[in-house]
């Protein structure tokens, strides 16, 4: 644990709801928060009732109104104030999220990092985000302006318990937008202390609201006639009930769902690139991320790449370079799936199961970076995502054939090629089925003002959930064409 240094709280944690801008534990069903790390209870919280659900939302359409008014540039200020505060606040933060989700520090705290440059893309709007005005006719211009929705949601994962939610809180917020935030019920207590730097910045009441709580809260807020839009960030099932449900009752909604995201490795890529890259994309956050590599599709001769790949995740020690599994039933199905694999005919190169655990952990979720090599095509192992530190590697003759088995893969999240051939990435970047494509990069996660996000069975609705793509989600563009003096000329406008 040298690296790591996560402090354990001495009692539990309160983790309240924020309705109206005031912190409330609320009249539902309590729940226990547990930290992966030690399988101790660190917090509780209460389902939100479908009454508290109702209250929340009406608040939070009182403060709409004068939310949207308010000129961009005093919303933005207040933004400016958060940033500053989720910097000084970042250890403790980052703490917070690795007690309840299993992170180490270091990826709780690049977490928050990448929550902050989305947050610094949103600052920027006042300077980018100008619209348009333009004459159009002797007389007569045509302009754009950007209008607030009004009330939003969004409904956020365990295993970013920052980055995720940060990815639509500053932009929909700094577009005039209140947000009303349901956090996974695993990892909750992350959110109160946003919503304490929120505070703190100046929000005003109402315009940010945490319904903590799961599928029942979920359902009310959803259903909920005066939020105009919904996002959800999880595993593709539940996106697509979100999605299906929110878009029923007429509201635009964008969820994002899980992955089986390839790796294709040519002959020709340098073995210490390969190694680290693939290695720490499919051990970073124990594998517990959309982005992570589930396959790896090894084209030909590249034995001395995999032996790269496991020696790399061989130094990546359960503790300290790698953080711990979600839930005790969690390790259990990773457990089973590993078995399966192995009964239709994979391999076991590196086996992570019966791992020690951390000293002082031994009630901890623990599984060590897995590798299985010879996966079949079609097997479970090749096409369920499993969410944990494993890598299927399935043998490929050619890169014809690796293309094949990735666009054959129903999800569409993220795909890479490791290689020094500049062709040979290209023909990957151009064919492979995926909204997001890494060349040389194991974690292909675009930069603000590039936007994240899928297709295929990864996504469900249009656009996507950050960057520039993500404006118009959040707001709606009214178009106004004005005319004040009588022109001379004439023609089909006049």
């Amino acid at each position: 644990m040298s690296d790591n240094h996560i402090s354990f709280p001495t009692e539990v944690m309160s983790c309240p709801h924020l309705i109206g801008g005031e912190w409330s534990d609320g009249s539902g069903k309590e729940f226990d928060i547990f930290s992966p790390y030690n399988g101790a209870v660190v917090g509780r919280s209460k389902n939100a009732s479908s009454e508290e659900v109702s209250k929340a939302i009406y608040a939070a359409n009182l403060a709409s109104d004068t939310w949207k008014k308010t000129p961009l540039k005093e919303r933005t200020s207040i933004m400016f104030r958060f940033r500053e505060i989720l910097l000084r606040e970042i250890e403790t933060i980052s703490n917070t999220i690795s007690l309840e989700s299993g992170k180490t520090l270091n990826e709780s705290r690049a977490g928050v990092m990448k929550g902050v440059e989305v947050l610094e893309y949103a600052l920027s709007l006042q300077n980018l985000d100008s619209a348009a005005k333009m004459e159009v006719s002797r007389g007569v211009q045509c302009e754009y302006r950007r209008e607030a929705l009004g009330v939003v949601a969004s409904i956020t994962p365990f295993n970013f318990p920052a980055m995720v939610p940060m990815w639509t809180i500053p932009i929909a917020i700094t577009l005039g937008n209140c947000y009303v935030w349901k956090p996974s019920e695993k990892t909750p207590l992350t959110a109160t202390l946003i919503g304490q730097a929120l505070i703190e910045a100046g929000l005003p009441k109402g315009v940010l609201t945490i319904l903590n709580g799961g599928a029942d809260s979920v359902n009310a807020i959803v259903d909920h006639e005066d939020v105009k839009a919904v996002a959800f960030v999880g595993s593709s099932k539940i996106a697509k009930l979100v999605y299906t449900r929110a878009t029923s009752h007429g509201k635009r909604a964008l969820c994002l769902g899980g992955a089986k995201n390839h790796i294709i490795l040519l002959p020709d890529a340098e073995a210490e690139m390969a190694g680290v890259g693939i290695a720490d994309s499919f051990t970073g956050c124990a594998g517990q991320r959309c982005m992570a590599a589930s396959v790896l599709l090894a084209v030909g001769e590249v034995d001395s790449q995999i032996e790269a790949i496991k020696n790399r995740a061989l130094e990546t020690t359960v503790g300290n370079k790698m953080g711990a599994i979600i839930t005790k039933e969690q390790v259990e199905f990773l457990d089973k799936a590993i078995d399966e694999a192995v009964s239709e005919g994979a391999k076991i190169i590196l086996d992570g199961r019966n791992t020690k655990a951390p000293e002082g952990l031994d009630g901890g979720y623990w599984l060590a970076p897995t590798i299985l090599d010879h996966v079949k095509p079609g097997t479970t192992a090749a096409l369920t995502e499993l969410f944990g530190p494993v890598l299927s590697i399935i043998r490929a003759q050619n890169i014809s054939e690796a293309l094949e088995i990735e666009n054959s893969n129903e999800y569409g999240n993220a795909a890479s090629v490791f290689t020094n051939n500049g062709a040979m990435a290209e023909i990957v970047a151009k064919n492979a089925s995926a909204g997001m494509v890494g060349i040389n990069i194991g974690v292909p996660v675009p930069r603000e003002p590039f936007s994240f996000g899928g297709i295929n069975e990864s996504k469900f609705g249009y656009g996507d959930i950050t960057g520039s793509n993500s404006l118009n989600f959040w707001s709606d563009i009214k178009k106004v064409t004005t005319k004040w003096q009588m022109q001379n000329d004439h023609n089909w406008m006049s």
